[in-house]
């Protein structure tokens, strides 16, 4: 169930994505935490969802940036996910796909940017314990030398701001120290920051548009346990026909089940 909107902080789903559609915030984060920069942001694209074939699974998008010589996805998790590593990867193909076109060379291919502001250690040993770096930068280079660099120019940099404390660029430190505790401290940009994310709590379309979303999510939920109910009432018909020997208009009827479900199970 989402948040009251009074209670939204900037890595909540809805408000991380209206405040990086403010082109200088957005603009300003990139730069702190790739250190690239940001030539124009006009208008992010926000939840991009990218889906070359319609038999491939698709991808949505947080943020997604496209510069001159760059794309940059920007991605915020507030909670563990799993296979986050081949998510990267999935996501990196996946952009790569999207910004090069038939006939193009491989040399036009952009460089690329996948930015993960996690509130959470998203690496951990195989002791279970987290790592705890601030963040965690993968590029590929050679196993057998680290000196040869694939040149692939493609980045891949997750944020840990849960160990703001360890990290050494104050900027950074500043701004993951938000994320972590959503108190902005002395750092500047994070009081900028808060200041926006209040501000945009007060924004009546926000508002509204939040709303109509919280009410969506809650129809998917419902949807979902209604869902789950009519199969375990499909299931118990099915027992009480196998088990019992009982008709399965009767069966159907005792257990709640629509009719045509209970046949079909029957018959597979």
């Amino acid at each position: 169930m989402l948040k009251p909107v009074d209670e939204l902080t900037f890595t909540d789903d809805g408000m991380f994505q209206a405040v990086m559609h403010n082109p200088e915030i957005c603009g300003e984060i990139i730069e702190r935490l790739l250190h690239v920069r940001v030539k124009k942001v006009e208008y992010p694209e926000l939840e991009k969802t990218i889906a070359p074939y319609y038999s491939s699974k698709s991808i949505r998008l947080d943020v997604y940036l496209k510069d001159e010589d760059k794309v940059i996805d920007v991605e915020c998790q507030s909670y563990p996910q799993d296979y986050l590593g081949k998510r990267t990867r999935y996501y990196q193909s996946m952009i790569d796909i999207d910004s090069l076109m038939k006939g193009q060379d491989y040399s036009e291919l952009k460089d690329s940017y996948i930015l993960f502001i996690c509130t959470y250690d998203p690496f951990k040993n195989s002791e279970n314990k987290p790592y705890g770096l601030p963040c965690y930068t993968f590029k590929n280079t050679c196993s057998e030398n680290h000196e040869v660099d694939l040149n692939d120019n493609c980045l891949k940099v997750l944020y840990n701001s849960s160990a703001y404390e360890k990290a050494d660029d104050e900027k950074i430190r500043g701004f993951l120290h938000y994320i972590s505790t959503n108190e902005p401290g002395e750092d500047d940009f994070s009081r900028r920051l808060c200041a926006l994310v209040e501000q945009i709590k007060q924004n009546e379309k926000f508002r509204s548009d939040y709303a109509a979303m919280n009410l969506h999510d809650r129809d998917i939920t419902r949807r979902a346990k209604n869902e789950g109910r009519q199969e375990k009432a499909v299931e118990d018909a099915v027992m009480l026909i196998k088990k019992y020997n009982a008709k399965p208009e009767v069966a159907a009827k005792d257990m709640n089940a629509p009719l045509e479900l209970v046949l079909e199970k029957i018959k597979v």
